[in-house]
Protein backbone atom coordinates (compact mmCIF):
# COMPACT_ATOMS: atom_id res chain seq x y z
CA UNK A 1 0.00 0.00 0.00
CA UNK A 2 1.26 3.89 -0.23
CA UNK A 3 -0.71 6.90 1.06
CA UNK A 4 -1.91 9.91 -0.57
CA UNK A 5 -2.71 13.69 0.70
CA UNK A 6 -3.74 16.50 -1.54
CA UNK A 7 -4.24 19.58 0.57
CA UNK A 8 -6.07 21.68 -2.19
CA UNK A 9 -5.27 25.10 -1.53
CA UNK A 10 -3.23 27.08 0.83
CA UNK A 11 -2.31 24.91 3.90
CA UNK A 12 -2.70 27.62 6.43
CA UNK A 13 -1.08 25.17 9.47
CA UNK A 14 1.42 23.06 7.85
CA UNK A 15 2.77 21.39 11.50
CA UNK A 16 -0.83 19.87 11.17
CA UNK A 17 -0.96 18.90 7.57
CA UNK A 18 2.77 17.40 8.68
CA UNK A 19 1.51 15.54 11.36
CA UNK A 20 -1.90 14.24 9.91
CA UNK A 21 0.09 12.80 6.80
CA UNK A 22 2.25 11.39 9.13
CA UNK A 23 -0.81 9.05 10.97
CA UNK A 24 -0.49 6.81 7.73
CA UNK A 25 3.35 6.48 7.64
CA UNK A 26 2.56 2.80 8.06
CA UNK A 27 0.74 2.21 4.49
CA UNK A 28 4.42 4.01 3.02
CA UNK A 29 7.30 3.04 5.01
CA UNK A 30 10.08 3.06 2.62
CA UNK A 31 10.08 6.84 1.97
CA UNK A 32 8.21 10.03 2.11
CA UNK A 33 7.35 13.31 -0.07
CA UNK A 34 5.22 16.62 0.27
CA UNK A 35 6.42 18.90 -2.80
CA UNK A 36 4.25 22.22 -3.16
CA UNK A 37 1.65 22.01 -6.08
CA UNK A 38 0.21 25.47 -7.26
CA UNK A 39 -1.01 26.88 -3.74
CA UNK A 40 -1.23 23.41 -2.15
CA UNK A 41 0.91 20.32 -1.49
CA UNK A 42 0.93 17.08 -2.59
CA UNK A 43 2.18 13.99 -0.21
CA UNK A 44 3.42 10.89 -0.65
CA UNK A 45 4.45 7.60 1.77
CA UNK A 46 5.77 4.73 -0.44
CA UNK A 47 5.59 0.97 0.19
CA UNK A 48 7.91 -0.16 -2.86
CA UNK A 49 5.87 -2.90 -5.29
CA UNK A 50 6.27 -2.13 -8.87
CA UNK A 51 9.56 -0.50 -9.75
CA UNK A 52 10.99 -0.37 -6.52
CA UNK A 53 13.85 1.64 -7.52
CA UNK A 54 14.11 5.41 -6.55
CA UNK A 55 13.14 6.62 -10.09
CA UNK A 56 9.55 5.52 -8.82
CA UNK A 57 8.80 7.62 -5.75
CA UNK A 58 6.46 10.00 -6.42
CA UNK A 59 4.86 12.70 -7.08
CA UNK A 60 5.41 12.07 -10.39
CA UNK A 61 6.12 15.23 -12.56
CA UNK A 62 4.95 16.25 -16.45
CA UNK A 63 4.82 19.79 -18.07
CA UNK A 64 4.03 21.48 -14.69
CA UNK A 65 1.94 18.63 -13.50
CA UNK A 66 1.69 16.47 -10.73
CA UNK A 67 0.44 13.35 -9.61
CA UNK A 68 0.84 11.06 -6.73
CA UNK A 69 -1.54 7.56 -6.66
CA UNK A 70 -1.93 4.65 -4.45
CA UNK A 71 -2.62 1.36 -6.69
CA UNK A 72 -1.94 -1.30 -8.81
CA UNK A 73 -2.58 -0.71 -12.46
CA UNK A 74 -2.83 -3.94 -14.28
CA UNK A 75 -1.75 -4.47 -18.04
CA UNK A 76 -0.05 -0.67 -17.60
CA UNK A 77 2.84 -2.64 -19.90
CA UNK A 78 0.96 -2.03 -23.23
CA UNK A 79 -0.40 1.22 -22.16
CA UNK A 80 3.12 2.48 -21.57
CA UNK A 81 4.17 1.49 -24.61
CA UNK A 82 1.27 3.07 -26.59
CA UNK A 83 2.56 6.16 -24.71
CA UNK A 84 6.05 5.65 -25.83
CA UNK A 85 4.78 5.58 -29.41
CA UNK A 86 3.02 9.15 -28.34
CA UNK A 87 6.19 10.56 -27.80
CA UNK A 88 6.26 9.79 -24.07
CA UNK A 89 8.78 8.96 -22.09
CA UNK A 90 9.43 7.16 -18.66
CA UNK A 91 12.21 7.10 -16.15
CA UNK A 92 11.01 4.17 -13.54
CA UNK A 93 8.97 0.61 -13.94
CA UNK A 94 6.44 1.97 -11.63
CA UNK A 95 2.75 1.50 -12.97
CA UNK A 96 1.87 4.63 -11.65
CA UNK A 97 4.07 6.72 -13.93
CA UNK A 98 1.59 6.58 -16.67
CA UNK A 99 -1.30 8.29 -15.22
CA UNK A 100 0.11 11.93 -15.99
CA UNK A 101 0.47 10.86 -19.52
CA UNK A 102 -2.46 9.03 -20.07
CA UNK A 103 -3.99 12.20 -18.73
CA UNK A 104 -2.50 14.15 -20.73
CA UNK A 105 -3.94 12.18 -23.73
CA UNK A 106 -7.08 11.52 -22.44
CA UNK A 107 -7.94 13.65 -19.85
CA UNK A 108 -10.95 12.40 -17.38
CA UNK A 109 -11.95 9.76 -20.29
CA UNK A 110 -8.81 8.12 -18.55
CA UNK A 111 -10.07 6.74 -15.31
CA UNK A 112 -12.56 4.42 -17.23
CA UNK A 113 -9.78 3.10 -19.32
CA UNK A 114 -7.78 1.77 -15.93
CA UNK A 115 -8.45 -1.73 -15.04
CA UNK A 116 -6.93 -1.12 -11.58
CA UNK A 117 -7.35 -0.63 -7.96
CA UNK A 118 -6.59 3.05 -7.30
CA UNK A 119 -6.88 6.42 -5.58
CA UNK A 120 -4.95 9.60 -6.80
CA UNK A 121 -4.43 13.36 -6.71
CA UNK A 122 -3.49 15.25 -10.13
CA UNK A 123 -2.54 19.02 -9.97
CA UNK A 124 -3.15 20.22 -13.37
CA UNK A 125 -0.32 23.36 -13.60
CA UNK A 126 -2.10 24.51 -16.95
CA UNK A 127 -4.92 24.79 -15.05
CA UNK A 128 -4.40 25.25 -11.40
CA UNK A 129 -7.11 22.77 -10.45
CA UNK A 130 -6.52 19.43 -8.59
CA UNK A 131 -8.44 16.48 -9.89
CA UNK A 132 -9.44 13.24 -7.66
CA UNK A 133 -10.36 9.45 -8.78
CA UNK A 134 -11.28 6.39 -6.95
CA UNK A 135 -11.24 3.04 -8.24
CA UNK A 136 -15.39 1.69 -8.99
CA UNK A 137 -15.48 -0.87 -6.06
CA UNK A 138 -13.38 1.38 -3.66
CA UNK A 139 -10.69 -0.97 -3.53
CA UNK A 140 -7.85 1.59 -2.71
CA UNK A 141 -9.32 3.51 0.09
CA UNK A 142 -10.01 7.88 -0.29
CA UNK A 143 -11.40 10.59 1.89
CA UNK A 144 -12.27 13.96 1.79
CA UNK A 145 -13.02 17.21 3.60
CA UNK A 146 -12.83 20.68 3.88
CA UNK A 147 -11.06 23.14 6.21
CA UNK A 148 -12.57 25.97 7.98
CA UNK A 149 -11.32 28.03 4.42
CA UNK A 150 -13.57 25.82 2.46
CA UNK A 151 -10.34 24.28 1.08
CA UNK A 152 -11.18 20.63 0.11
CA UNK A 153 -8.65 17.60 1.13
CA UNK A 154 -8.30 14.70 -0.16
CA UNK A 155 -6.09 11.56 1.88
CA UNK A 156 -5.66 8.15 1.96
CA UNK A 157 -7.60 7.13 5.35
CA UNK A 158 -10.06 9.67 8.04
CA UNK A 159 -7.08 9.51 10.50
CA UNK A 160 -5.09 11.63 7.76
CA UNK A 161 -7.85 14.20 8.03
CA UNK A 162 -8.76 14.45 11.63
CA UNK A 163 -8.66 17.61 13.05
CA UNK A 164 -8.38 19.66 9.21
CA UNK A 165 -11.68 18.70 8.40
CA UNK A 166 -15.30 19.18 10.15
CA UNK A 167 -16.85 16.21 8.36
CA UNK A 168 -14.92 13.21 6.93
CA UNK A 169 -16.30 11.91 3.72
CA UNK A 170 -15.35 8.89 1.91
CA UNK A 171 -14.34 9.85 -1.52
CA UNK A 172 -17.49 7.65 -3.50
CA UNK A 173 -15.68 4.89 -5.67
CA UNK A 174 -16.08 5.26 -9.18
CA UNK A 175 -15.95 9.01 -9.82
CA UNK A 176 -13.39 11.50 -10.15
CA UNK A 177 -13.90 15.09 -8.77
CA UNK A 178 -12.78 18.12 -11.13
CA UNK A 179 -14.31 21.53 -11.32
CA UNK A 180 -15.90 21.17 -7.45
CA UNK A 181 -18.30 18.56 -8.80
CA UNK A 182 -17.99 14.26 -8.19
CA UNK A 183 -18.73 12.35 -11.64
CA UNK A 184 -19.17 9.00 -12.04
CA UNK A 185 -17.14 7.42 -14.17
CA UNK A 186 -18.20 3.60 -13.75
CA UNK A 187 -21.07 1.88 -11.84
CA UNK A 188 -20.49 -1.51 -11.41
CA UNK A 189 -23.47 -2.25 -9.52
CA UNK A 190 -25.72 -0.90 -12.27
CA UNK A 191 -26.24 -3.66 -14.68
CA UNK A 192 -27.21 -2.38 -18.12
CA UNK A 193 -28.31 -5.70 -19.87
CA UNK A 194 -29.03 -9.22 -18.26
CA UNK A 195 -26.19 -11.67 -19.45
CA UNK A 196 -28.36 -15.07 -20.64
CA UNK A 197 -25.96 -17.52 -20.62
CA UNK A 198 -26.87 -20.83 -19.60
CA UNK A 199 -25.42 -22.64 -16.72
CA UNK A 200 -22.23 -24.52 -18.13
CA UNK A 201 -21.45 -20.98 -20.33
CA UNK A 202 -21.74 -19.30 -17.17
CA UNK A 203 -19.38 -21.21 -15.04
CA UNK A 204 -16.93 -21.41 -17.69
CA UNK A 205 -16.47 -17.86 -17.81
CA UNK A 206 -16.97 -17.52 -14.26
CA UNK A 207 -13.57 -20.01 -13.70
CA UNK A 208 -11.84 -18.15 -17.05
CA UNK A 209 -12.34 -15.18 -15.82
CA UNK A 210 -11.45 -15.80 -11.72
CA UNK A 211 -8.34 -17.33 -12.95
CA UNK A 212 -6.95 -14.28 -15.65
CA UNK A 213 -8.21 -11.96 -12.07
CA UNK A 214 -5.76 -13.99 -9.74
CA UNK A 215 -2.92 -14.61 -12.27
CA UNK A 216 -2.70 -10.37 -13.12
CA UNK A 217 -2.31 -10.09 -9.67
CA UNK A 218 0.77 -12.47 -9.07
CA UNK A 219 2.77 -9.48 -11.09
CA UNK A 220 5.21 -8.08 -8.71
CA UNK A 221 8.58 -7.18 -7.86
CA UNK A 222 8.15 -8.25 -3.75
CA UNK A 223 7.32 -11.18 -2.10
CA UNK A 224 3.47 -12.03 -2.39
CA UNK A 225 2.06 -14.21 0.06
CA UNK A 226 -1.65 -15.27 0.63
CA UNK A 227 -4.47 -15.00 3.34
CA UNK A 228 -5.91 -18.86 3.85
CA UNK A 229 -9.02 -19.10 6.21
CA UNK A 230 -10.33 -22.76 4.12
CA UNK A 231 -13.35 -21.89 3.26
CA UNK A 232 -14.27 -21.24 -0.30
CA UNK A 233 -12.96 -18.34 -1.51
CA UNK A 234 -9.15 -17.99 -0.30
CA UNK A 235 -8.80 -21.38 -0.95
CA UNK A 236 -9.68 -21.12 -4.89
CA UNK A 237 -7.67 -17.80 -4.87
CA UNK A 238 -4.25 -19.80 -3.39
CA UNK A 239 -5.45 -23.37 -5.66
CA UNK A 240 -5.51 -20.99 -8.94
CA UNK A 241 -2.51 -18.87 -7.66
CA UNK A 242 -0.55 -22.49 -6.43
CA UNK A 243 -1.06 -23.82 -10.17
CA UNK A 244 0.56 -20.79 -11.47
CA UNK A 245 3.27 -21.05 -9.18
CA UNK A 246 6.75 -23.03 -9.81
CA UNK A 247 7.18 -23.37 -6.42
CA UNK A 248 5.10 -23.16 -3.07
CA UNK A 249 3.05 -20.36 -2.58
CA UNK A 250 2.92 -19.00 1.14
CA UNK A 251 0.16 -19.67 2.85
CA UNK A 252 -1.11 -17.98 6.38
CA UNK A 253 -4.00 -18.95 8.70
CA UNK A 254 -4.96 -17.65 12.12
CA UNK A 255 -7.21 -19.54 15.02
CA UNK A 256 -8.34 -19.43 18.23
CA UNK A 257 -5.85 -21.75 19.99
CA UNK A 258 -9.41 -24.03 21.56
CA UNK A 259 -11.90 -23.86 18.89
CA UNK A 260 -10.97 -22.30 15.65
CA UNK A 261 -13.28 -24.16 12.70
CA UNK A 262 -11.22 -23.04 9.83
CA UNK A 263 -7.58 -23.73 10.81
CA UNK A 264 -7.60 -27.87 9.86
CA UNK A 265 -9.26 -27.05 6.58
CA UNK A 266 -7.09 -24.48 6.07
CA UNK A 267 -4.42 -26.97 6.31
CA UNK A 268 -6.13 -29.49 4.54
CA UNK A 269 -6.15 -27.02 1.77
CA UNK A 270 -2.58 -26.07 1.97
CA UNK A 271 -1.51 -29.72 1.89
CA UNK A 272 -3.72 -30.35 -1.30
CA UNK A 273 -2.09 -27.60 -3.29
CA UNK A 274 1.94 -28.00 -1.86
CA UNK A 275 1.70 -24.43 -0.02
CA UNK A 276 4.38 -23.73 2.80
CA UNK A 277 1.99 -22.38 5.38
CA UNK A 278 1.92 -21.42 8.38
CA UNK A 279 -0.48 -21.36 11.31
CA UNK A 280 -0.84 -18.53 13.54
CA UNK A 281 -2.78 -18.47 16.52
CA UNK A 282 -4.29 -15.88 19.01
CA UNK A 283 -5.59 -15.56 22.47
CA UNK A 284 -8.55 -14.31 24.14
CA UNK A 285 -6.00 -11.46 25.90
CA UNK A 286 -4.51 -10.96 22.64
CA UNK A 287 -7.94 -9.94 21.13
CA UNK A 288 -8.93 -7.89 23.78
CA UNK A 289 -5.70 -5.81 24.32
CA UNK A 290 -5.64 -5.28 20.44
CA UNK A 291 -9.45 -4.09 20.48
CA UNK A 292 -9.00 -0.47 20.81
CA UNK A 293 -6.39 -0.53 18.55
CA UNK A 294 -8.09 -1.78 15.60
CA UNK A 295 -11.24 -0.21 15.88
CA UNK A 296 -8.69 2.80 15.33
CA UNK A 297 -6.65 1.90 12.10
CA UNK A 298 -10.43 0.24 10.79
CA UNK A 299 -12.13 4.17 11.86
CA UNK A 300 -15.34 2.10 12.47
CA UNK A 301 -17.99 1.18 14.83
CA UNK A 302 -19.41 -1.73 12.57
CA UNK A 303 -19.52 -4.91 14.46
CA UNK A 304 -19.22 -7.16 11.81
CA UNK A 305 -16.14 -5.21 10.45
CA UNK A 306 -14.07 -5.28 14.01
CA UNK A 307 -15.28 -8.90 14.81
CA UNK A 308 -13.69 -10.12 11.48
CA UNK A 309 -10.59 -7.57 11.84
CA UNK A 310 -9.65 -9.45 14.66
CA UNK A 311 -8.27 -12.30 13.09
CA UNK A 312 -6.81 -11.11 9.87
CA UNK A 313 -5.14 -8.00 11.97
CA UNK A 314 -3.07 -10.59 13.72
CA UNK A 315 -2.19 -12.62 11.18
CA UNK A 316 -1.19 -9.29 9.18
CA UNK A 317 1.18 -7.92 11.58
CA UNK A 318 2.64 -11.70 12.05
CA UNK A 319 3.34 -11.63 8.49
CA UNK A 320 5.15 -8.52 8.82
CA UNK A 321 6.93 -8.96 11.99
CA UNK A 322 8.16 -13.06 10.79
CA UNK A 323 8.88 -12.73 6.80
CA UNK A 324 9.50 -10.39 4.00
CA UNK A 325 6.45 -10.47 2.04
CA UNK A 326 4.88 -7.37 0.93
CA UNK A 327 1.87 -8.31 -1.19
CA UNK A 328 -1.17 -10.27 0.21
CA UNK A 329 -3.76 -12.00 -1.58
CA UNK A 330 -7.46 -12.68 -0.11
CA UNK A 331 -10.94 -13.79 -0.92
CA UNK A 332 -13.09 -10.83 -0.47
CA UNK A 333 -15.79 -9.53 -2.32
CA UNK A 334 -17.25 -12.94 -3.06
CA UNK A 335 -20.55 -12.92 -0.83
CA UNK A 336 -21.35 -9.74 -2.42
CA UNK A 337 -21.83 -11.25 -5.47
CA UNK A 338 -22.59 -14.69 -5.23
CA UNK A 339 -24.89 -13.77 -1.74
CA UNK A 340 -24.21 -14.63 1.79
CA UNK A 341 -26.25 -17.22 4.23
CA UNK A 342 -28.92 -14.82 4.62
CA UNK A 343 -29.06 -14.08 1.14
CA UNK A 344 -30.97 -17.38 0.73
CA UNK A 345 -33.94 -16.07 2.46
CA UNK A 346 -34.57 -13.21 -0.62
CA UNK A 347 -37.97 -13.33 -1.31
CA UNK A 348 -37.23 -13.24 -5.30
CA UNK A 349 -34.40 -12.76 -7.32
CA UNK A 350 -35.12 -9.08 -8.22
CA UNK A 351 -34.58 -8.28 -4.39
CA UNK A 352 -31.15 -10.83 -4.42
CA UNK A 353 -30.13 -8.46 -7.23
CA UNK A 354 -31.46 -5.02 -5.39
CA UNK A 355 -29.46 -6.70 -2.29
CA UNK A 356 -26.04 -7.64 -4.23
CA UNK A 357 -26.07 -3.78 -5.71
CA UNK A 358 -26.40 -2.58 -2.36
CA UNK A 359 -23.85 -4.41 -1.05
CA UNK A 360 -21.55 -4.03 -3.84
CA UNK A 361 -21.98 0.11 -3.56
CA UNK A 362 -21.39 0.15 -0.02
CA UNK A 363 -18.60 -2.44 0.30
CA UNK A 364 -15.71 0.35 0.27
CA UNK A 365 -17.47 0.86 4.28
CA UNK A 366 -17.22 -2.75 5.18
CA UNK A 367 -15.33 -5.49 4.26
CA UNK A 368 -12.61 -3.54 2.00
CA UNK A 369 -12.04 -1.15 4.58
CA UNK A 370 -11.29 -4.52 6.42
CA UNK A 371 -8.63 -5.83 4.29
CA UNK A 372 -7.20 -2.43 3.34
CA UNK A 373 -6.80 -1.45 7.10
CA UNK A 374 -5.53 -4.76 8.64
CA UNK A 375 -3.18 -5.39 5.61
CA UNK A 376 -1.57 -1.41 5.19
CA UNK A 377 -1.57 -0.66 8.88
CA UNK A 378 1.18 -3.74 9.10
CA UNK A 379 3.12 -2.23 5.59
CA UNK A 380 1.81 -4.63 3.56
CA UNK A 381 -0.04 -4.41 0.39
CA UNK A 382 -3.50 -6.53 -0.85
CA UNK A 383 -4.72 -7.62 -3.83
CA UNK A 384 -8.46 -8.87 -4.43
CA UNK A 385 -8.81 -11.03 -7.20
CA UNK A 386 -12.63 -11.59 -6.87
CA UNK A 387 -12.80 -7.41 -6.98
CA UNK A 388 -11.55 -7.77 -11.20
CA UNK A 389 -13.46 -5.43 -12.40
CA UNK A 390 -14.32 -7.97 -15.63
CA UNK A 391 -14.93 -10.79 -12.97
CA UNK A 392 -17.37 -8.68 -11.25
CA UNK A 393 -19.08 -6.59 -14.42
CA UNK A 394 -19.61 -10.54 -15.72
CA UNK A 395 -21.23 -12.18 -12.22
CA UNK A 396 -23.61 -8.94 -11.71
CA UNK A 397 -24.86 -8.99 -15.24
CA UNK A 398 -26.00 -12.60 -14.93
CA UNK A 399 -29.53 -13.87 -14.45
CA UNK A 400 -30.02 -13.27 -10.92
CA UNK A 401 -32.28 -16.61 -10.99
CA UNK A 402 -29.30 -18.26 -11.81
CA UNK A 403 -27.56 -16.85 -8.78
CA UNK A 404 -29.88 -17.76 -6.34
CA UNK A 405 -29.42 -20.62 -4.29
CA UNK A 406 -32.34 -23.07 -6.12
CA UNK A 407 -29.69 -25.71 -5.63
CA UNK A 408 -29.39 -26.21 -2.04
CA UNK A 409 -25.99 -24.91 -1.96
CA UNK A 410 -24.92 -21.22 -1.34
CA UNK A 411 -22.44 -20.35 -4.04
CA UNK A 412 -23.34 -22.91 -6.20
CA UNK A 413 -22.26 -21.38 -9.46
CA UNK A 414 -18.61 -20.57 -8.36
CA UNK A 415 -18.51 -24.22 -6.68
CA UNK A 416 -19.46 -25.86 -10.10
CA UNK A 417 -17.39 -23.94 -12.16
CA UNK A 418 -14.32 -25.54 -10.20
CA UNK A 419 -16.29 -28.90 -9.50
CA UNK A 420 -14.11 -31.91 -10.82
CA UNK A 421 -11.12 -29.97 -12.28
CA UNK A 422 -8.13 -30.80 -9.00
CA UNK A 423 -8.08 -27.26 -7.93
CA UNK A 424 -9.41 -28.29 -4.69
CA UNK A 425 -10.73 -31.69 -2.60
CA UNK A 426 -14.41 -31.93 -2.97
CA UNK A 427 -15.53 -31.22 0.86
CA UNK A 428 -13.81 -28.26 0.57
CA UNK A 429 -14.69 -27.00 -2.43
CA UNK A 430 -18.68 -28.14 -1.33
CA UNK A 431 -18.24 -27.23 2.67
CA UNK A 432 -20.82 -25.35 4.01
CA UNK A 433 -19.70 -21.05 4.45
CA UNK A 434 -18.63 -19.59 7.88
CA UNK A 435 -18.18 -15.97 8.83
CA UNK A 436 -14.57 -15.23 8.88
CA UNK A 437 -15.43 -13.77 12.53
CA UNK A 438 -17.24 -17.26 13.59
CA UNK A 439 -14.58 -19.25 11.36
CA UNK A 440 -11.62 -18.34 13.24
CA UNK A 441 -13.12 -19.63 16.62
CA UNK A 442 -16.40 -19.05 17.89
CA UNK A 443 -14.94 -18.31 21.40
CA UNK A 444 -13.19 -14.89 19.97
CA UNK A 445 -17.32 -13.32 19.43
CA UNK A 446 -18.40 -14.96 22.58
CA UNK A 447 -15.30 -12.93 24.24
CA UNK A 448 -15.48 -9.88 22.80
CA UNK A 449 -19.47 -10.18 23.97
CA UNK A 450 -18.66 -10.94 27.45
CA UNK A 451 -15.97 -8.30 27.57
CA UNK A 452 -18.69 -6.01 26.53
CA UNK A 453 -21.45 -6.86 29.15
CA UNK A 454 -19.09 -6.76 31.73
CA UNK A 455 -17.97 -3.16 31.07
CA UNK A 456 -22.22 -1.36 31.24
CA UNK A 457 -24.81 -2.60 33.90
CA UNK A 458 -27.68 -2.31 31.70
CA UNK A 459 -28.92 1.25 33.17
CA UNK A 460 -25.91 2.39 31.85
CA UNK A 461 -26.12 0.94 28.95
CA UNK A 462 -29.50 2.74 28.25
CA UNK A 463 -28.53 5.89 29.10
CA UNK A 464 -25.36 6.19 27.05
CA UNK A 465 -26.32 4.64 23.73
CA UNK A 466 -28.92 7.16 23.38
CA UNK A 467 -26.50 10.08 22.83
CA UNK A 468 -26.08 8.59 19.49
CA UNK A 469 -29.03 9.63 17.21
CA UNK A 470 -26.84 8.33 14.19
CA UNK A 471 -26.09 3.98 14.01
CA UNK A 472 -27.28 3.99 17.78
CA UNK A 473 -26.14 1.13 19.33
CA UNK A 474 -27.88 -1.77 20.31
CA UNK A 475 -26.13 -4.32 22.34
CA UNK A 476 -23.81 -3.70 24.73
CA UNK A 477 -20.89 -4.47 22.10
CA UNK A 478 -22.18 -2.15 19.88
CA UNK A 479 -21.80 0.63 22.39
CA UNK A 480 -18.05 -0.58 23.23
CA UNK A 481 -17.22 0.03 19.58
CA UNK A 482 -19.13 3.43 19.31
CA UNK A 483 -17.50 4.73 22.26
CA UNK A 484 -14.01 4.06 21.19
CA UNK A 485 -14.58 4.83 17.95
CA UNK A 486 -15.83 8.45 19.00
CA UNK A 487 -12.64 8.72 21.24
CA UNK A 488 -10.18 9.10 17.34
CA UNK A 489 -12.96 10.40 14.97
CA UNK A 490 -15.67 12.25 17.06
CA UNK A 491 -18.56 13.13 15.26
CA UNK A 492 -17.60 11.23 12.25
CA UNK A 493 -19.77 8.00 12.44
CA UNK A 494 -21.78 8.83 9.40
CA UNK A 495 -18.45 7.96 7.32
CA UNK A 496 -19.84 4.71 7.78
CA UNK A 497 -24.08 4.05 6.53
CA UNK A 498 -24.98 2.15 9.00
CA UNK A 499 -24.72 -1.38 10.71
CA UNK A 500 -23.81 -4.33 8.26
CA UNK A 501 -26.57 -6.42 9.40
CA UNK A 502 -28.67 -9.04 7.17
CA UNK A 503 -32.16 -7.47 5.25
CA UNK A 504 -34.48 -7.18 8.23
CA UNK A 505 -37.42 -6.60 5.75
CA UNK A 506 -36.64 -10.61 4.75
CA UNK A 507 -38.61 -13.02 6.66
CA UNK A 508 -35.89 -14.92 8.63
CA UNK A 509 -33.47 -11.97 9.16
CA UNK A 510 -35.12 -9.92 11.63
CA UNK A 511 -31.96 -10.85 14.14
CA UNK A 512 -29.97 -8.51 15.87
CA UNK A 513 -26.98 -9.85 15.61
CA UNK A 514 -24.98 -9.65 12.02
CA UNK A 515 -23.25 -13.45 12.45
CA UNK A 516 -25.02 -16.32 10.41
CA UNK A 517 -24.69 -18.09 13.40
CA UNK A 518 -28.09 -16.83 13.94
CA UNK A 519 -29.98 -17.57 10.94
CA UNK A 520 -31.91 -20.82 10.69
CA UNK A 521 -30.45 -21.93 7.87
CA UNK A 522 -26.50 -21.59 9.27
CA UNK A 523 -27.07 -25.45 9.68
CA UNK A 524 -23.60 -27.13 9.49
CA UNK A 525 -21.93 -23.95 8.53
CA UNK A 526 -18.66 -23.91 10.32
CA UNK A 527 -18.26 -27.43 11.52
Amino acid sequence: MCSVFGYCGVVPDMSAFEKGFAETKSRGPDDSRIVGTGKGVLGFHRLSIMGPAPSGMQPFILNDCYAVCNGELYGFEKERERLKNKGYSFKSDSDCEIILPMYFEYGTEMFSMLDAEFACVIYDGRTDEYIAARDPIGIRPLYYGYDKNGTILFASEAKNLTGLCRRITPFPPGHYYKSEKFISYCDVSRVNSVCRDDLETACRKIREKLIAGVEKRLVADADVGFLLSGGLDSSLVCAIAAGKSSKPIKTFAIGMSEDAIDLKYARQVADFIGADHTEVYMTPQEVISSLESVIRLLGTYDITTIRASMGMYLVCKAIHERTDIRVLLTGEISDELFGYKYTDFAPNADEFQKEAEKRLRELHMYDVLRADRCISSNSLEARVPFGDLDFVKYVMSLDPEMKMNRYGKGKYLLRHAFDGLGYLPDDILWREKAAFSDAVGHSMVDDLKEYAESLYTDAEFEARRVKYDHARPFTKESLLYREIFEKYYPGQSEMVTDFWMPNKSWKGCDVNDPSARVLSNYGDSGK
